[in-house]
C-alpha cells in the first residue's frame, strides 16, 4: 500500500441498541462517541439501527412466504378460458 493515501484503520465498536449488542472489530469509519469495552480499553463507538442479533432473517423472526400458494394465485389469474379465437 501506498503510505498516506489510505484513512487509518483502527478498532471501532458497532452497537445495535435495540438489541443490545455490539461487537469490537476493526474499521475506518470514524465517530466522536466512545465507549469502554470489557477489556478496560476505550474505542469510537458507531450506532447502527440493524445488526445480526435484531435482524428478522438471523433471529427467525422473518414472515415465512406460501410460494405454493403464490404459483396457484398467478396461474388462476392467468389461465386461459377457452381456445383463443383469431381476430
Amino acid at each position: 500500500m501506498k503510505p498516506g493515501i489510505h484513512p487509518a484503520y483502527r478498532p471501532v465498536v458497532y452497537r445495535d441498541r435495540a438489541a443490545d449488542f455490539a461487537i469490537l472489530t476493526r474499521s475506518t469509519a470514524t465517530s466522536d462517541q466512545t465507549v469502554e469495552w470489557t477489556d478496560g480499553n476505550t474505542y469510537p463507538v458507531i450506532d447502527v439501527q440493524i445488526s445480526s442479533a435484531s435482524h428478522p432473517f438471523w433471529t427467525g423472526r422473518q414472515r415465512l412466504l406460501d410460494t405454493e400458494g403464490r404459483v396457484e394465485k398467478f396461474r388462476a389469474k392467468y389461465a386461459r378460458r377457452g381456445p383463443q379465437q383469431p381476430s
